[in-house]
Formats: structure tokens, sequence, C-alpha cells
């Protein structure tokens, strides 16, 4: 469709023309993107055009002016249509008939509309007082009336804001740290906001006003394709979703990949992260820009003064070599950082003596010393090394090794010389197999990063602990690697090892080391996976570890890399719990390492407050509980700092019969409790009470879904209900979750029931892993006591949305389960869950 068409076809038919024009544009599968959105800016501005024609009826003195997004011509399928009605204040009441008459048209055809009608006068007014109306006004575009009154506007507004920048610069950098900070990172999010988030398309905008002030501007390589490609992103959801939306939420990303042409939904966030990080990154280096030229302006005049009044002094400490210094130009200090590498203006750069072309290890240097220094790497040097440094030898020089595991040791700062390096391509360079994991979404509630950030994220927290381990070197490119595997098919801990066999020898590390680097990352999860699903008494758990680890020295390894991996995946991964779990492992681990065969456990001893319960339960023959507060140390503060709330420990004692478990986890599901951690056991009597009782004892650290804990009176009542029948649990809960459906975002993957082979010699173990939900643990509990067997423990844990559980079941004789019946156990539960 042409211009010619369009204006043809809306002056003929009016709105209901251009209705029909603006959906043939939208539907129209061959074009998108750029095009169309010009397009469909064009087909808007003929409409509009025409409207003010007819309702102008010879009013002088006004024009019709675009401004935002509408005025840089990038109109969405959904997008809002922004526009002053600029006149000159000499027929007020003709210009308000004329405003009813342009807005109820737009309004009539159901599209949104941010309108003004101002003069010229307080439109530059109100730009004063409001920053994002100034913004709005550096794309004033005239779309009819009188051309001249919207040329005066938009030169006194580009003339204002040059004028007025030292100041509004960082008032705009200030508006872009608060957004961000509540709308968070667009590279990270699962469901972010293309327009919000931080490297958004707000950002993108704020790049725009900067380079129009004249005192900086961004990095220009990638920035407009990055734009390009979230504004189509964009597009794609606003037809997707027929909604004037900005949120990519899961359920729509399938879709939006699909109308973009793109293999899938995690393609799509890649795509998205990419543009993302572009924007961010040149951001970053813009507001540095603008920080030294703002800086560098409030102290000329200063110096400028210094000058004068030194100018005499100066020319004659210097006379000597016949140098006149007074009134000159202030050298600026270069301090030497490393070989080739100083600091200039708050940044690093390279020296003058620098050949990046002769000194391939230079890159690596440059980036270890910004970070050791807590500095950014300037976008010039970076740029410079990207373009013209030799690759590094295979296998790299012991210097090139050395300054990578001082960069990945640096801590915090390494995060942003990382992500400088990345925006350049050096670490693709450096390291090949990254490129597989760059910007690779996780779709995990636990994990807050992406693969790629995760990563550097894990090295951060691994340079806490260097001082725990003997070869802190091998704990830092483990971190590094651990999830190398993650851009591979099947399953990444055994892609990875064989990912890191190659690229710790290409980085130079001998034959053993490459060795304990392989195992660190096949073996990365080992501890906390068993620490938190497996029996640790049952010395077939302890043999096994020891077993897979094979030193003390790599037990050391292994045990700090798997805190930082923790600590970098998210809140939910780690706690002072989960840590002293994995301490005891590893504790017991390192006495079958020296030798010491764990021997067969003996029955832990109740606690007073256990046994108690016991007996009363064995007493009254019902069900006996106590509720009382957990804390712990915050996770990485001495045991001295505030607490951290774990919820609330509830103590159950039962006697021993049939039902137990789905009775109570179904209980706490109809009081909406949420089961954080669980564990049963039996417990025998004491002699004193009766030689052959046993009581059931649960101990469970449960939380209020929302709202505040139910009385232990109402949850025992309940109990005693469930537990002779009279209180339907399934009924209870289906009939709420019928009152109030659970609204869904996205599809959980399925559940999945696995055997562990040789995980006990006592039991045979289940092992759950599941989308957490209410009643989860009610529904295995049934499926367990359907299928006759007896539950001898088990150790549930939730990982945000995650549910990942383990039960060590037996026969009714308390022999492990026959391996058929226990693969065919698996099975029902699993067909269970997924029903």
């Amino acid at each position: 469709m042409t211009g010619a068409d369009v204006r043809e076809q809306t002056e003929d038919s009016g709105p209901g023309g251009y209705a029909a024009a603006r959906l043939r544009l939208l539907t129209e599968g061959a074009r998108s993107g750029p095009p169309r959105r010009t397009a469909l800016a064009e087909l808007t501005d003929d409409w509009l055009a025409g409207l003010f024609t007819a309702a102008a009826a010879g009013t002088r003195g006004v024009s019709l002016v675009a401004v935002g997004g509408y005025g840089r011509g990038e109109l969405s399928p959904r997008s809002d249509l922004d526009l002053v009605l600029l006149h000159d204040g000499s027929a007020p009441d003709a210009v308000a008939a004329l405003a009813d008459r342009l807005w109820y048209p737009v309004w009539d055809l159901g599209l949104s509309l941010d309108h003004s009608v101002r003069t010229p006068a307080e439109a530059r007014r109100t730009a004063g007082e409001d920053l994002k109306v100034h913004l709005g006004l550096l794309d004033a575009r005239h779309l009819a009336g009188d051309p001249a009154l919207t040329a005066g506007l938009r030169t006194t507004a580009l003339a204002d804001w040059r004028n007025q920048a030292p100041g509004r610069l960082p008032e705009l950098q200030e508006l872009c740290a608060e957004r961000a900070a509540r709308q968070g990172e667009l590279q990270y999010l699962l469901e972010p906001d293309l327009k919000e988030a931080r490297g958004g398309l707000r950002d993108a905008t704020a790049l725009r006003a900067v380079a129009a002030s004249w005192l900086a501007d961004a990095p220009r390589e990638g920035l407009a394709d990055a734009r390009r490609r979230l504004l189509d992103v964009r597009d794609a959801l606003h037809l997707a979703t027929g909604r004037a939306t900005d949120r990519l939420a899961l359920q729509e990303q399938d879709q939006v990949a699909a109308e973009l042409d793109l293999l899938d939904a995690d393609t799509l966030l890649r795509q998205v992260y990419e543009a993302a990080r572009v924007i961010a990154y040149a951001s970053d280096v813009t507001w540095r820009e603008v920080g030294r030229v703002l800086r560098s302006r409030a102290v000329r005049p200063r110096l400028r003064k210094l000058a004068r009044e030194r100018s005499d002094f100066l020319r004659r400490a210097v006379a000597g070599d016949g140098r006149a210094l007074g009134g000159g130009k202030p050298v600026t200090e270069r301090s030497p950082l490393a070989e080739g590498v100083v600091e200039q203006d708050g940044e690093v750069v390279l020296a003058r003596t620098a050949r990046p072309e002769r000194d391939p290890v230079l890159p690596l240097r440059a980036a270890a010393a910004a970070a050791q220094a807590g500095l950014p790497l300037s976008l010039h040097a970076v740029r410079r090394l990207a373009a013209t440094a030799r690759p590094l030898p295979t296998p790299w020089p012991a210097e090139a090794r050395e300054q990578l595991v001082t960069l990945l040791g640096s801590g915090g700062p390494t995060v942003e010389v990382w992500e400088a390096l990345e925006a350049e391509g050096l670490v693709s360079r450096l390291l090949p197999d990254w490129e597989r994991v760059r910007c690779r979404p996780q779709r995990n509630a636990v994990h807050v990063w992406t693969v790629d950030r995760h990563l550097i994220e894990t090295a951060v927290r691994a340079s806490e602990f260097t001082r725990r381990v003997s070869r802190p070197d091998l704990l830092l490119v483990a971190a590094l690697l651990h999830d190398i595997g993650k851009g591979w098919p099947g399953d990444h801990s055994v892609a990875g090892e064989i990912i890191t066999k190659d690229v710790a020898a290409r980085i130079g590390f001998d034959r053993s080391d490459v060795a304990v680097l392989s195992l660190l990352v096949r073996h990365h999860l080992l501890l906390i996976e068993t620490a938190t699903r497996r029996d640790l008494d049952d010395p077939a758990t302890v043999r096994s570890v020891a077993e897979a680890v094979g030193t003390q020295s790599t037990l050391e390894l292994l045990h700090a890399l798997t805190e930082a991996d923790a600590l970098a995946t998210g809140p939910a991964a780690w706690s002072s719990w989960r840590g002293s779990l994995v301490a005891d492992l590893v504790r017991r681990v390192s006495a079958v390492l020296a030798g010491d065969a764990p021997e067969e456990p003996e029955p832990a001893a109740p606690t007073a407050a256990q046994e108690r319960l016991a007996i009363e339960a064995f007493r009254t023959g019902g069900p006996v509980l106590a509720l009382s507060a957990q804390t712990e140390p915050v996770t990485g503060e001495e045991p001295s700092g505030d607490p951290e709330p774990l919820g609330v420990e509830l103590l159950i004692a039962v006697p021993d019969q049939p039902g137990v478990l789905p009775a109570v986890a179904g209980v706490l599901a109809v009081h909406r409790l949420t089961v954080r951690t669980a564990e049963l056991r039996a417990l025998s009597l004491p002699h004193d009470v009766d030689d052959d009782g046993t009581v059931l004892l649960l101990n469970w650290r449960v939380a209020a879904e929302y709202g505040s804990l139910p009385q232990a009176a109402r949850l025992r009542t309940d109990l005693v209900r469930a537990l002779d029948g009279s209180l339907d649990i399934a009924g209870r809960l289906a009939e709420r979750d019928a009152a109030y459906p659970r609204r869904r975002g996205w599809t959980a993957p399925p559940a999945r029931v696995t055997v562990a082979p040789a995980a006990s010699h006592h039991a045979t173990v289940i092992e759950v892993r599941a989308q957490d939900a209410p009643g989860l643990l009610h529904r295995i509990g049934t499926a367990l006591e359907k299928a006759g067997v007896r539950v001898r423990s088990m150790h549930v844990s939730t990982l945000g949305a995650n549910a990942v559980d383990a039960f060590y079941v037996t026969t009714g004789t308390g022999a492990p389960l026959p391996p058929g019946d226990a693969t065919s156990l698996a099975g029902v539960l699993e067909e269970t869950l997924r029903a």
C-alpha cells in the first residue's frame, strides 16, 4: 500500500477508511518491522492531517504536532498517539472546539491518545517543569497546520535542552536508575518489560536525548539494530495479545516467537537479552562520559584561574628549557597499573607504548588490572584490543592463565569488566565455547541470571572462598565453567565435563589439573543434591560420594564450589540450613577419605521434647503436635548477625498407623501451609513405657501461604479427623481450587519420578521432581499408601517453584523393594502426578 493509496482511501471514506487500511496493514504477512512501523505512521499522519484540515475551518495560528514515539515515526500496532495541539493563543475558544473535533474521532476508533493543547510558551514552561515532557518534545514532528509554529517549538525545545544539559542530564540519569531499580534488568528477566526495564526502549530513548545535548554520545555500533529488535518484538507482542502491553509474559512468548519466525521462545528471549545487553552497555559507557564531561566543566574555571595566578612563577621555574607553562592546558594524569595499562580519568586505558598487535596477553592483563583496581575498561581501549590484539597461542602462556585467574578472583568489579570484554566479542574469542551459553535463558524460578551471568556471579562468589582451598586457581576456573554444558543437549554436567577437559588444556593446565577441573564440573551438584535428598546416616550415601570425589583436596574444592554456585543462583538455593547439611556430608566424606570407614549408625536419640510428645501420643492414642518459631543466621554473616526466619517448626507425634503421611500433608494443604522441609522417622518408646510401642515422628518446617498461622488446636482437630477418615481432604482441596483457580502464566514441565540406584542398603530411594503446588505432598503420600509401601524416612525441599523430594521406602517387612516393584512404583507415581 503506497502513500497515495492511503491518502485516496482515507480522504474518500474518513475514519472508517483509516480503520480498514490500518487493519490491512497490520495483517499483511509480507511487511513487518521498520517498514510497517513507518507505513503505519504515514497512514496515521495522513488521516490526522485530513481531520485537522476539515476541522480547522480557516483557524490560523494552530498546528498539530506528533511527539514521543509517534514523533519518531515508530508506531507499534497498539502504541499511544502522542499529540500536541499547538496554538498562538489568539483564539482559545476556536482551538478548544478544534481539539474536540480531533480527539473524539481518535477515541471513537478505540485508539489510545496522549494529548495536550498548549501555546509555545506553555509547552516550554511545562517542559522545564517535567523532564518527560521535555524528552517528548525533542522528537517533535509537524503533522498539519502552521509549520512555522512547530518549527519554533522544536528549535526552542532543542536549544533549552542543550543549554540546560548540565542540570537535566543528571536528572535523566537518576530517572533511569530509579526505573531500573523498579523494573530490573531486561537482559535477565523471564518476563521482561521491553520498555521500562534496564536496557529497554526507554534507555534507548534516553541515549538519543544525551546525543541531542551535544555533551556526549553513545557508542553507535549495534545500537540501532538492538533498538530495532526490541521494537520488532513489541510489535509482535501487540499483535499476539491484541493489547497495548510491553511485558513479554511467559504465556505469550511462543506466539510472539512464531510471529517473528523464530525457532522457539528461548530463541526469542536470547535475542531480547542480546539487544538489551547492547543498550545497557551503551548506557553505562555514555553515562560515564557524561559524568567525565560535567566534572571537567566544573573544574575548568578553577584551573584557568589558578593558571593565571601562577603563570609568572611557572614561566620562571621552567625558563631553562624555554617552555611557558602558564595558561596552558592541564596535563591529564596517567597512573600505571600494569605493563601497557594505565588509569586515566577514572578509567583503564592502554599506555601510549602498548602494542596489542605484538602482545596477545594484553587483553587479559588490562582486564585483570581494571578489575583489581575496581575501575571500568574504557570503550576505546576495549575496541582497540578487539581490533588489533593477536589471538593467544594454544596452550596459553602461563601469564595469560594467571591473568584470567586474577580477573576471576577480583570480586564484584569482575562483572563490569567481563561485560566490557563481552560487548566487543573478546570473551568468545578467548573461550569459543562461551558463545553457546551467552545470553541463554534459564527457565527456572530459582535462577535469577542467564547462564553466562550466573557463571560470572559464581566466580565472584568463589573469590570469597579462595582462602579456604589450597588451589584457588582451580576453584575460580571451575566456577567459570561449571555450567558451560548448558549450551549443549543432554545432562549439562556430563557435557560440561567434556568441554572443560578441552578448555582447561587449551588454557594451559597440566594433565592432573585438567582431571580435577573436569571432575569438579561433572560433580558440581553432587554435594547439595546428596545432602538435601539422601539419608546421611546411611553408609552407602557417604561411600558413594567419597568414591566420586577421590581426594581430600578435591572435596575441599567441591565444597567451596557448591556454596559459590548456590549463592550465585538465587536466594532460594542456599540457606544456613542447607549449608549445615552440606558441611555435615563433607565432614563424613572427609573421614572416609582419611581411612575411617563409616559405621552402621545407631538410631538417633530423641530429644526430651520429642520423647514427651511420643509418650503423650502413645498414651492418648492420637496425634500430638507442637509449633515453635525457627530462625538462623543470615547466609554469609557471622552467627551473631540478624536471624533469618525459616518459618515455624511443626513437630508431630502419632502412633504408628497407615495413612499418616498423606493425612498430615493434606491437613497442612487445607490450612494453606507451605512445607519448606519435612522429615519422617519411626521412634521407639522407652522400655518403661512399652517395649513394643512405636510412634511416628514428623519434623516439618512450614510457613503460611498468606495471613497468619492457624492455632495448633485446630490443626490437631483436623488431623484427628483426617486419620479417622471423617475429613475429606481431596474434596476440600478440589472445592477450594474450583472456587479460586490459580492463574497459570506458563506450562510447567511434567513431573519426573526416578529410582536412585544403590542410594541405600536399607531402603529404596524414590526421587520426585515436580512443580510445587498445594496438596502435592498429600498426593504423593496417598499414592505411596495405595502402593502398600512404608515410608522409612523422607527428605523434602522446595526450591522456588520446584519441589525436590526423596522418599526412603520399604516393603511391609522393612526390606528394600525388588527392582521391578521399585520401577513400577516410580511409573505409577509419575502418572499420578501428571494427571
